[in-house]
């Protein structure tokens, strides 16, 4: 019995000394939180990034550990991975939307420089560092040719500053020096917790259903737990050096969201379309008010050309042969679970 005991303590402790550990920014996040999971259901020894603001309701697990990071100050970066010595290093911290166009840059580009620059001077390198980039960094495939799809070896092409921040940073990464990166670029992502797509559903469970313009659209998305499951391969994995498109494969015209919904929802819905044109217009009156008070409006004109854009489908050849990336959920499949949290937890 006492060899017994001596034996599995001994296990226990080695499993301790080997659990690798893993620091994920912008824990506290649609996508973070969700990464966080994926990451403790793997056995990681898990770091979530924050800031002193930042919420805690979907970071429970008593087995996070929680640092605070200043991106603006590289020094203080640095001595905290030195004293850390991640195995794994995620960056998921950004912002999608910004109260002015230049935290786009700020932050999107500028605070990734800080941090790679500030793993370099830990003198401690990860295996992977892995960045969570986007799909708007090349902007949309061609318009013309609705064959077409987004693919690795195109000219990027962004079409609004968060695109275009997102590949200043994915450059500055490429160009390191043996810098162990792998970037992610996802089509859109959905799921539960998820607070932009959202607003349509919440118009959906009120019988409303609005587009914008009448072209048909071919969109891609992809289910936060599939986007999960596939960072956690990539930062895991031998691959290094390169870049993937990540969504669940298919494309999707913009009216199937609605359609989904309302079946899941059982909804019937007053479907109307606002012309292109007044959008356009009354984007552009919202960015002259805002320019009173120095802020960029939520409507905004580079809000709409992501809008109206036609074609966002991707390559995921590359995830498949080298990941063996298989997505577990369709759109239907994922707004099921979508939209059954949102009932779950009184957000619809």
């Amino acid at each position: 019995m006492v060899k017994w005991f001596l034996s599995h303590l001994a296990i226990q402790q080695l499993t301790i000394t080997t659990m690798k550990k893993i620091l994920i920014t912008g824990a506290s996040g649609f996508v973070g939180s969700h990464l966080v999971e994926e990451a403790l259901q793997r056995n990681l020894e898990v770091y979530a990034g924050i800031r002193k603001t930042s919420s805690r309701e979907f970071l429970q697990d008593s087995r996070i550990n929680f640092i605070e990071l200043n991106f603006g100050d590289k020094d203080q970066m640095a001595n905290l991975l030195k004293r850390k010595q991640f195995d794994y290093i995620i960056h998921n911290a950004g912002v999608v939307t910004a109260p002015k166009l230049a935290d786009y840059w700020l932050v999107n580009r500028d605070y990734v420089k800080n941090f790679a620059d500030a793993v370099i001077a830990s003198g401690e390198m990860p295996e992977k560092f892995t960045f969570i980039s986007s799909a708007a960094a090349y902007g949309p495939a061609s318009e013309e040719d609705l064959t077409d799809f987004l693919k690795e070896e195109d000219v990027p092409n962004p079409i609004n500053t968060y695109g275009k921040s997102k590949l200043e940073a994915e450059r500055y990464l490429a160009q390191l020096p043996d810098f162990p990166y792998i970037t992610i670029r996802p089509t859109g992502v959905y799921g539960p917790r998820e607070k932009e797509i959202f607003v349509f559903f919440k118009l959906v469970n009120r019988n409303i259903e609005g587009y914008i313009g009448t072209r048909k659209q071919h969109l891609a998305f992809v289910y936060v737990k599939d986007l999960a499951r596939v960072v956690l391969d990539a930062t895991t994995s031998s691959f290094s050096q390169k870049s993937y498109f990540v969504s669940d494969g298919r494309y999707y015209a913009q009216w199937d969201l609605g359609k989904a919904a309302k079946r899941i929802l059982n909804k019937k819905t007053l479907r109307f379309h606002v012309p292109i044109g007044l959008v356009r217009g009354v984007a552009w009156f919202m960015e002259q008010i805002g320019k009173g008070d120095g802020k960029y409006p939520t409507l905004n004109l580079e809000k709409v050309r992501i809008l109206e854009s036609v074609n966002w489908k991707c390559d995921i050849e590359p995830l498949k042969e080298d990941l063996n990336f298989q997505p577990q959920y369709d759109l239907e499949e994922g707004l099921e679970e979508t939209l059954a949290w949102y009932r779950e937890n009184g957000w619809l």
